[in-house]
């Protein structure tokens, strides 16, 4: 197993963000809002709902969807109104019994030493809860006093397993186990194996590993459709080229997670320039298995425009060191600057590829290839 270093580096905030404070970070332009935050949660408000009474047809949902404040208020108040409402019901049969009353000893009560509506109400908590001080009990003189027992009883499990399996859910939630996975906080675009390609970096800061982890990624624009639609929120699936050439990946370290920007690929017409003033999220989403639970978990973030670096890649977070695999996680965010052609990837396939951009500078193909892609730069912005 990996021995991970500097699991919280004084540079870092504990959330699922690895971040690096000493990366630049871009204001030119107002920031659009978000369809993903960076620590996963949805910034979307559900408004002018009609049929509330949906959400009330599956109340356990609702119950573990709630904050703990509430669902530890309702899990108070569910016992104490059955409580009383039973302590009510108990002290009922008492008095049309006549139990209330004293009376000789050749008279059998209902149930025994209940003389009022407190002690009524503390018979209703030993039923329900199963104290059974000993001081009060039910006889076999009231058939509906048997009926009563049974029903509280029957309603006693069903709150017990309706509220301790919620209080359950919502310390088992899977969103638990994602506060230990995390993402770069930025994005790059940069060549790799002659390609120009989209990565970022993901980790998982457990020795517990993720079964069968997946990584989705999509593209959130606004577009136009050719009929003249807009759609505010046009989710776009990308392709990830994966390290471990599988759809699932091998999370026992950090991976960066690649996706080739080619001519199926919605980056394959931004450029460098481009970046700074368009309006693109990437969504990024992991799913798996908890292996110690069993429970699928989900983890997500996003990245804008302005947290997308172009010409930069990662630096490397391995390495060996007395015949096992070392993690430093210190440098999970660092990127550094590497020779990256500025030129959207639509222009650099038109220009020949990236091997004639290679050429030198005092080749004739190489200047001709850069004065193709600048002049393709140039009718790009004209248009």
């Amino acid at each position: 197993m990996l021995s991970r270093k500097g699991l919280i580096p004084e540079d870092y905030l504990l959330t699922r963000l690895a971040e690096d404070v000493l990366q630049p970070k871009f204001k030119s332009k107002p920031r659009k809002a978000r369809f993903v935050a960076k620590n996963g949660a949805c910034n979307v408000a559900h408004t002018n709902i009609r049929e509330q009474g949906r959400f009330l047809q599956d109340v356990f949902t609702t119950l573990v969807d709630l904050k703990w404040l509430h669902t530890l208020l309702i899990f108070t108040m569910s016992f104490l109104c059955s409580w009383l409402l039973f302590g009510m019901i108990w002290w009922l049969i008492a008095f049309g019994h006549g139990d209330l009353d004293p009376k000789g000893d050749d008279f059998v009560p209902c149930v025994t030493d209940v003389h009022s509506f407190s002690s009524a109400f503390l018979f209703s908590i030993e039923v329900q809860v199963t104290i059974g001080f000993g001081g009060r009990m039910i006889t076999e003189e009231c058939v509906s006093a048997i009926v009563i027992l049974i029903i509280q009883n029957i309603v006693g499990l069903v709150i017990n397993a309706i509220m301790l399996g919620c209080i359950f859910m919502k310390t088992a939630q899977a969103n638990r186990r994602a506060e230990t996975l995390i993402f770069s906080k930025h994005a790059v675009i940069t060549v790799r194996n002659n390609k120009l390609c989209f990565m970022f970096r993901l980790g998982d800061l457990r020795k517990s590993m993720i079964i069968s982890a997946t990584v989705h990624v999509q593209v959130v624009r606004k577009t136009v459709t050719n009929e003249g639609e807009m759609v505010p929120l046009d989710q776009i699936d990308i392709q990830m080229d994966n390290p471990v050439g599988t759809n699932s990946i091998f999370l026992v370290s950090p991976l960066i997670i690649s996706h080739v920007i080619d001519k199926n690929s919605p980056l394959y017409d931004l450029s460098a320039a481009d970046l700074q003033h368009e309006d693109i999220e990437v969504i990024v989403i992991l799913e798996g298995v908890v292996e110690t639970t069993g429970i699928t978990t989900q983890a997500r973030t996003s990245y804008l425009s302005d947290e997308i670096l172009w010409g930069e890649r990662f630096v490397p977070t391995v390495s060996e060191e007395e015949g096992m695999y070392a993690v430093d996680y210190s440098k999970f965010g660092k990127t550094i600057k590497v020779a990256t052609p500025s030129c959207s990837a639509r222009a650099l396939d038109e220009a020949g590829g990236l091997e004639r951009f290679k050429l030198p500078e005092s080749s004739s193909a190489g200047a001709s290839m850069r004065r193709r892609i600048l002049k393709h730069q140039q009718t790009k912005e004209m248009s």
